[in-house]
């Protein structure tokens, strides 16, 4: 029993210190395992985190982008919608306004003269044809000219050739298959006239290229409508600062010259008041009564807006006019040049100052020229009334006198940049005609209108024979004009029948 005991004393003491020592290594691995796995699970968790948090700035990035992306798209669709609409509405007020152009052409075809017959209340109403063929126009008013026949030229041949070229492409519409076609050439005549109300109505004649038959033609009527009014300028005109420089190109005429400068006072200094008066005399015979009667009309008013400039020189109108032009030192101003048989009002000078523009617009009225009173009176056994009541328009008084060109407002910038008259034009006439043509082949706007405020008083009118030939046969031809009407002339042609027949009415 003794010996037993130690044996298991020594085994329970080995089993003991193998325990301890298991024990002791165990609890050191299990301390490093508590140790180590928390560590790594931490630095993994921490790179897991920055991820995420990196991961997710790239994800709010990137949809920061697509959303702006988006309104940018958003913004892109929104312009073009607009655009659309803009482009729909455009397009249906093209539309509309198409088809309201459209239905004024018709209108006008309608109303106009061409398809039908439209009822007139006189014959004053009545509008006449003037026939055309491809070079004379025979012409129901001669205008300017005066000729009863005229080769086409300028806007009016344009606008024949263009007629007659669009009728030949609505003849050949018809014959696209056919060999023979209408040409300019199988034009023969046609007629035209403006309506003012509708446009010009033109009906041609061509032969017909079908049949060789006489008697047959192919016709085509063409109405040129005027379109719907359209606005060009709409301004404020300011006239009240405009002075006027009236140039008087002036020799002997002391009768006339009393009643222009009477009228100078009733209307330019009564009235105006913003008005110059230059008087270029030429020679040294009435010098002094021109003088006093300029004197005496400036003391009496209190008026110093006039000055005489004496010439000696032989009497030119044109020299006359630019050395009044010539003189002048102030600003730049509104030029009327004036002869002394004219009397005008002051509307006359007010539409002087409308229709002048620098650099732009000149005026050249065509003045109401009265006829010899002796005769138109006489013709009605009336006595000569006073110059004031002979200012009637009428066509027995007198004339619109469009071939004169002598009466013009423009500025004196505007006739120095035209480099003014030919100083080698000398008497009667031809500078006004000179002066005017360079206007009218200018880029300037010449505007040419009956003027009712501005009347040229009769005179008797001498043309001497030491004149150019241009320049004798329009001082005759003036003074044809100017004596009185055809009817009244006819008159006094005729004065021994229709003495006749009163005597033979009163047995």
């Amino acid at each position: 029993m003794g010996k037993p005991m130690p044996r298991v004393l020594v085994l329970l003491f080995l089993l003991s210190v193998l325990t301890m020592v298991v024990i002791t290594r165990w609890g050191l691995v299990m301390d490093n395992i508590s140790t180590t796995v928390p560590q790594q699970t931490r630095h993994t968790r921490e790179l897991f985190q920055a991820a995420i948090e990196e991961s997710e700035k790239r994800h709010q990035t990137r949809i920061e982008e697509l959303q702006s992306r988006i309104k940018d798209l958003e913004g892109i669709l929104n312009s073009q919608r607009l655009q659309r609409e803009n482009v729909t509405a455009s397009m249906n007020e093209s539309e509309s306004k198409s088809s309201i152009v459209h239905k004024y052409l018709s209108d006008k075809l309608q109303a106009a003269e061409i398809l039908h017959g439209v009822e007139l209340k006189n014959e004053f109403e009545m509008t006449a044809f003037n026939r055309f063929t491809l070079h004379r126009i025979y012409l129901v008013d001669p205008g300017l000219g005066k000729r009863v026949v005229e080769k086409p030229i300028g806007s009016k041949r344009r606008d024949l050739y263009e007629v007659i070229s669009y009728s030949v492409g609505t003849l050949n519409e018809q014959r696209k298959n056919m060999s023979k076609i209408f040409t300019i050439s199988d034009f023969i005549e046609g007629i035209y006239r403006t309506d003012p109300a509708s446009g010009t109505h033109y009906e041609l004649y061509f032969r017909n290229i079908n049949s060789k038959e006489s008697g047959r033609y192919s016709k085509v009527a063409i109405l040129k409508p005027f379109g719907p009014l359209m606005t060009a300028i709409n301004t404020t005109v300011r006239t009240r600062e405009t002075w006027i420089n009236i140039i008087l190109p002036l020799k002997g005429r002391l009768d006339s010259f009393e009643i222009f400068m009477k009228n100078f006072v009733d209307v330019c200094i009564a009235i105006d008041k913003h008005i110059y008066l230059t008087i270029v005399y030429f020679g040294k015979e009435g010098l002094d009564t021109v003088k006093n009667i300029t004197k005496n009309v400036s003391h009496t008013y209190g008026y110093k807006f006039m000055r005489v400039i004496n010439v000696n020189e032989e009497f030119s109108r044109g020299r006359g006019l630019q050395i009044g032009m010539e003189t002048w030192r102030s600003k730049d101003v509104v030029i009327f040049m004036c002869d002394v048989d004219i009397i005008f009002n002051a509307e006359f000078l007010e539409r002087c100052r409308l229709n002048t523009e620098k650099q732009k617009k000149v005026y050249y009225p065509i003045v109401f020229s009265l006829f010899n009173p002796k005769l138109v009176y006489s013709l009605e056994n009336r006595t000569i009334p006073s110059i004031k009541r002979q200012l009637v328009i009428s066509k027995t008084t007198g004339f619109w006198r469009d071939f004169g060109y002598g009466m013009t407002c423009q500025y004196l910038s505007d006739f120095r940049a035209v480099k003014g008259f030919s100083e080698g034009i000398i008497g009667w006439g031809g500078e006004d005609v000179f002066l005017y043509k360079k206007y009218v082949r200018s880029n300037m706007i010449v505007v040419r209108a009956t003027d009712p405020g501005i009347f040229h008083l009769w005179h008797d009118k001498v043309c001497p024979v030491t004149l150019s030939a241009d320049q004798y046969r329009g001082c005759i031809r003036s003074k044809s004009f100017s004596e009185a009407s055809h009817a009244q002339l006819g008159i006094l042609a005729f004065k021994d029948q229709i003495d006749i027949q009163k005597l033979h009415r009163k047995k």
